[in-house]
């Protein structure tokens, strides 16, 4: 059975820090594009980073400059280093598992194209 499991959510101030992971279990991921989504209360579901298996980074614009994600092939896992967080930043945060490409296509940047996600961690960045 395919998992995707992320952690690291949790409460933080304006201008802090976390970093969330996303740990792959049941079958490879390591060619596949890995993206994280976050979807605030009342909104749509949104693209925030994605990362190709050979490093290729896309970003949202309104995440650059702050947000960094990486993987790691040999641990199955994704991380997203996320800095100087602000209260608009607020949402649940979800790792979602797409094609084995090199480039990031356009259809990758909606979570429709997806088949695996996982459960969700919690953001939440306090005023």
């Amino acid at each position: 059975q395919v998992q995707l499991v992320e952690s690291g959510g949790g409460l933080v101030q304006t201008g802090g820090s976390l970093r969330l992971s996303c740990a792959a279990s049941g079958r490879t991921f390591s060619r596949n594009i890995m993206t994280w989504f976050r979807q605030a209360p009342g909104k749509e579901r949104e693209f925030v980073a994605g990362i190709t298996w050979n490093g290729n980074r896309y970003y949202a614009d309104s995440v650059k400059g702050r947000f960094t994600m990486s993987r790691d092939n040999a641990k199955a896992t994704v991380d997203l280093q996320m800095n100087s967080l602000k209260p608009e930043d607020t949402a649940v945060y979800y790792c979602a598992a797409g094609l084995a490409l090199t480039l990031l296509p356009r259809s990758h940047y909606t979570p429709e194209t997806y088949d695996y996600w996982g459960q969700g961690t919690q953001v939440t960045v306090s005023s």
